[in-house]
Parts: structure tokens; sequence; C-alpha cells
């Protein structure tokens, strides 16, 4: 065996010149006009186009953070008896509101409904009107 005898066992790859010299010629690999194809691109992130649709301030049509206050009803007062205490804790044992994640919620108590029952209400936002009624009927509110 002699040296022009000897195969490669792999086939000779041959990089053809291309355009006007170097390994990649005219547009350079970049593919032809365009912002991409031009020296010094730099195309924005997508990113920032998404943010610069959100609404500039926190809490601008947004949802609010703090957590409303659970709903009863002056109504719904009357399964009471007379001069009973009525909290939070009392109406969760009643089943009149529920837990939210394992805490009793705030309470607000509104107007719908009549009462004719007197009863001590404590630590609960009361709107005007329902106080009204509640000191209507000869109850308390602390």
């Amino acid at each position: 065996m002699q040296l022009h005898q000897i195969k490669s066992k792999t086939k000779r790859i041959r990089h053809q010149d291309i355009g006007r010299g170097g390994k990649r010629g005219k547009t350079s690999g970049k593919g032809t006009k365009g912002q991409k194809s031009r020296s010094g691109h730099r195309m924005r992130p997508e990113l920032r186009d998404i943010i610069k649709k959100l609404p500039k301030n926190r809490g601008y049509r947004f949802a609010t953070i703090e957590t409303k206050p659970a709903i009863v009803q002056v109504g719904s007062l009357e399964v009471f008896k007379n001069n009973t205490e009525v909290n939070p804790k009392v109406l969760v044992e009643q089943g009149l509101i529920k837990r939210v994640s394992g805490v009793i919620p705030k309470i607000k108590i509104l107007a719908n409904g009549e009462l004719t029952k007197s009863v001590k209400v404590s630590d609960c936002q009361v709107s005007a009107s329902a106080k009204a009624k509640i000191l209507a009927a000869k109850g308390e509110i602390k």
C-alpha cells in the first residue's frame, strides 16, 4: 500500500467561496433587507411591549387587594333571642356567615329586612340605616 492509495473514511467538505470573499459573502448570513439585517440592530424585547400596555399605577382598574367584609342583613338577625350578644363568632356558629380560609371575616350589617328583637351588636360595621333599625328595636351597638 502506498500513500496515493489511502482513502479517507469521511468525505471531504468543500467550502464554496461566495460573493465578495470571506466565509459569508454579500448579506453575511443576515438575509435581505429589514431591521434585523442592519448593522447594530437591537430589537426591543416583546415583554417590554406587554408591560407598556399595563396601567401605570397599581390599583388603576385592578380589583382591590383589601378583603371586603361579609354582609349580613338586619332581617337575618331575627333568628336570635332578645338581648343576645351578636358578634362575628356567634354569626359563624349560627351559620349566617362562613369562614374565609379558616379565618372569621370582618362583618358589615346592612338594613335589608325588618328587626323586632333587641340584639346587642359588637365588633361589626353597621350601615347608618341598619343602625337606625337596630336602635328602633331597642338594641345596642358597641
